[in-house]
């Protein structure tokens, strides 16, 4: 099966800067995609690449098999997106609201009443919007996106300001939709630790470059470090380093770059050597740790 998106080597140069730089990928059906990155990383100029908002430079977009500029309309009837924040009237009820998209796309009430069901929405949709929390407005701007059922649903940042409860129901939402109703689902997200909880795969764009691309499991999972703590850093650095091994110290604390079988004869030759060990054990690292390392220690916006 082919995937629902493939962007192929996207450039987009404005005068004299290159904003996104040969940037290629692909989303499946049935996974969540994040797409992360610091503050002008070239993220948002990206999304609006594939959404049709901006014309690439060079590369294209492909959505179910359409090339975004030869064949945009084809392309667009398959895409559900919100860039930014969802485009609702709040002195309207939430059924107001999707009356008046639907209308736009030509699709039936029956359209509504199903996408209303999927957000959870459907006992609400008779009130006000101006009466809805953030995190219901949220989920009335995605039923939004899914009117015309999409077999691609991109959006930016659709957890942005809301409380753990409702950034917990925007998660089960999307991987529902992807995992359960295999829509294709692209999220840029600053949430670091959710995006580790919600999605199946990231990539990390820097400097309008894409520095990693994977499964979260084989991303966070792909550098082996194993944490020691000691009585004397000094010493056991002296140590660690005439092994070979990488490492970086802290007060009381070393992580050593190295395979979990290795450590046994470490710790045997701090102990020789009188460092003191008082446990030894595999880190993990988080994708928020990797995402910092990538990017040389820059936060995502």
């Amino acid at each position: 099966m082919k995937p629902v998106l493939i962007a192929s080597n996207l450039t987009k140069v404005i005068g004299k800067r290159t904003i996104v730089d040969n940037v290629s990928f692909a989303l499946d059906a049935g996974e969540v995609f994040g797409f992360l990155g610091p503050n002008g990383a070239g993220k948002t100029t990206t999304i609006r690449m594939l959404v049709g908002l901006i014309k690439p430079t060079n590369g294209n977009v492909t959505i179910c098999g359409f090339d975004i500029r030869r064949q945009f309309e084809q392309a667009m009837s398959n895409i559900g997106c919100i860039v930014e924040n969802p485009d609702l009237y709040r002195f309207m009820t939430g059924r107001e609201n999707l009356e008046h998209f639907a209308r736009m796309l030509g699709v039936g009430n029956e359209e509504i009443e199903r996408v209303a069901e999927l957000v959870a929405l459907a006992h609400r949709l008779d009130q006000r919007v101006g009466t809805y929390s953030l995190g219901m407005r949220q989920r009335l701007g995605i039923a939004q996106a899914l009117l015309g059922t999409p077999r691609l649903l991109i959006l930016d940042e659709p957890a942005n300001g809301l409380d753990p409860a409702g950034i917990r129901e925007i998660r089960e939402l999307l991987r529902h939709l992807a995992h359960d109703r295999q829509m294709a689902v692209f999220v840029s997200s600053h949430l670091l630790g959710e995006v580790e909880l919600m999605c199946d795969r990231v990539a990390i764009i820097h400097k309008g470059q894409l520095l990693r691309e994977g499964s979260v499991k084989d991303l966070i999972s792909s550098h082996r470090e194993m944490e020691f703590r000691v009585g004397d850093v000094a010493r056991a650095s002296e140590i660690v380093r005439s092994k070979g091994f990488a490492f970086r110290a802290d007060t009381d604390r070393l992580w050593i770059s190295m395979d979990e079988n290795d450590a046994p004869p470490l710790v045997a030759a701090l102990a020789e050597n009188g460092v003191a060990v008082f446990h030894a054990q595999r880190h993990v690292e988080s994708l928020e740790e990797m995402f910092l390392q990538a990017t040389g220690g820059e936060t995502v916006d």
